[in-house]
């Protein structure tokens, strides 16, 4: 048994009536961008970041429903990934393919959700099965594999022409051939560059043979590290004898620039970001504009296709919550800390969440000060002090 049966322990697709039709494409399929957006050291630098602070999200599971998923969720999500892996390919996949699939694990009875796991089929294509929406997966190996719509969680990145799936990194085409293109330039220039060091112009005609066999000999007997005196010495039938001195290759650094800020706008990110040197503002404002829409996209998404109707109205959901981003100063952390752990809003181990230290014994009460009082009671009367 390989890794598809164990995902896929159940296959029921059966009575296939076609595709399933729907508002804006034909023929609803999903394939995954091969243009090589990874293989881009840049590209792959902006997405290795993103994916690697949105790892640090922690899953929460607030209500009594499927409760006991919620260490599965922070530790282990299905048998081959941890919590970690499993957050950074789901990130790393929706930044490539602009859509990313989550399918849950089944306990036996193929009703019971023990698990999750990210998907990254070659093709994907939404079925009718008996008047239902089937998502069935074509793997690079060939295999295939069913599932119903309604039991698979889908993210999405610059979905408009699409009713289930993103659009694609095609807009970001151009920019990945400049940058293919400045990199080959770079390469060939250092080639060119390094490649020649003498010019020697020989007094006499040769034929083309034993123009090869003289440059051979001579760069053997002076410029080989046979040549330890550092001299170099040329009979007559040399009529002149030049260096060429050698400059490396530079690319026009504007140029350079308007590339790299074409990759940061498109990824949301900035130079700061890649190489870890982000100030609190400029961390808080990637956290918003970036981290904080994927981790509210991952709780929908996972919440939905986790809880029926009924159990997300009595408020059963799944959360991915940040406090685990030390990304604040200490003064910050402090404030935060003081005012709102007396305040009720922050438990002991919630602070030292805030601090990245371990949880100690009775921290998950609450505490707050007892000399606050309304307002309206403040004027003589007897105050109504708030008590813990």
């Amino acid at each position: 048994m390989g890794l598809l049966e164990k995902i896929f322990p159940k296959q029921r697709e059966n009575n296939i009536d076609g595709y399933f039709k729907t508002l804006n494409a034909y023929i609803p399929a999903f394939t995954t961008y091969a243009g090589g957006i990874y293989e881009m050291e840049l590209t792959r630098a902006a997405i290795h970041s993103f994916a690697t602070q949105c790892a640090k999200l922690k899953p929460e599971i607030q209500g009594s429903a499927y409760k006991n998923l919620e260490k599965t969720l922070q530790f282990k999500p299905n048998p081959y990934m941890d919590t970690y892996k499993f957050i950074y390919r789901l990130a790393t996949i929706l930044s490539i393919d602009t859509t990313a699939f989550i399918v849950p694990l089944y306990a036996n009875d193929y009703e019971t959700i023990v698990g999750f796991y990210p998907l990254l089929p070659q093709r994907t294509e939404i079925l009718d099965v008996k008047g239902e929406p089937w998502l069935r997966y074509t793997f690079s190996n060939g295999q295939k594999a069913a599932i119903e719509l309604n039991k698979v969680g889908i993210l999405t990145q610059y979905q408009y022409q699409d009713d289930f799936f993103g659009t694609g990194n095609k807009a970001l085409l151009p920019t990945m051939q400049l940058l293919d293109i400045q990199k080959q330039g770079i390469e060939e220039g250092i080639k060119q560059s390094a490649m020649l060091r003498f010019m020697a112009k020989v007094g006499q005609s040769l034929r083309p043979e034993d123009i090869k066999k003289e440059r051979d000999r001579f760069s053997k007997d002076n410029l080989s590290s046979d040549n330890t005196s550092g001299v170099m010495m040329f009979d007559a039938k040399y009529s002149e004898v030049k260096q060429i001195e050698s400059k490396p290759f530079i690319v026009d650094a504007e140029q350079m620039k308007i590339i790299q800020t074409n990759v940061y706008n498109y990824f949301g990110t900035n130079e700061k970001v890649l190489q870890n040197d982000w100030t609190e503002d400029g961390w808080n404002a990637y956290y918003e504009g970036k981290i904080e829409p994927f981790a509210l996209q991952l709780s929908l998404v996972m919440s939905n296709m986790t809880f029926t109707q009924k159990e997300l109205a009595f408020g059963n959901q799944i959360l991915f919550t940040s406090n685990r981003m030390q990304y604040a100063s200490n003064n910050t952390k402090l404030q935060v800390s003081s005012q709102m752990f007396d305040r009720g809003i922050l438990t002991t181990n919630q602070v030292m969440d805030i601090w990245n230290m371990p949880h100690v014994e009775d921290g998950d009460k609450r505490y707050i000060r007892k000399e606050y009082s309304e307002v309206n009671k403040l004027d003589g009367g007897e105050g109504n002090a708030i008590k813990g």
